[in-house]
């Protein structure tokens, strides 16, 4: 068994893995469906991973996932979701072999009972 397939089509899964990881990178917590939280922990490693290399190749494979979304700082200055991963997040990191995102339980949704948790960087 490699990957959850979500119910979607391999295009669609993409998009929402893409929308997903590019969410937790810039909010840094979201709330989500127990599957594709653990579908996006995967991803969202291995871009924290890309981030610790801080490479020009590692930061073009990061840009290839994350969505170019405009993040608008305190001090009113801007930086999309890949400069915020390799300057602000990865080197949070910098002293941790892995597990960079936790996943808490948080009951089942009112409308179809499906598993919610909340995902977050740790």
């Amino acid at each position: 068994m490699g990957y959850r397939k979500l119910g979607r089509t391999s295009d669609q899964r993409k998009a929402l893995l893409r929308d997903l990881s590019t969410s937790l990178i810039v909010k840094e917590r979201i709330e989500t469906t127990e599957a594709k939280a653990k579908e996006v922990r995967k991803s969202v490693e291995k871009l924290i991973t890309l981030g610790k290399r801080g490479d020009l190749n590692a930061r073009r494979q990061a840009i290839k996932v994350l969505r170019p979304v405009e993040i608008t700082n305190e001090d009113e200055s801007t930086q999309d979701a890949v400069q915020k991963l390799f300057a602000e997040i990865a080197p949070r990191y910098e002293d941790r072999q892995g597990g960079y995102t936790r996943i808490m339980k948080k009951g089942p949704r009112r409308g179809d009972g499906s598993e919610m948790v909340i995902i977050e960087l740790v």
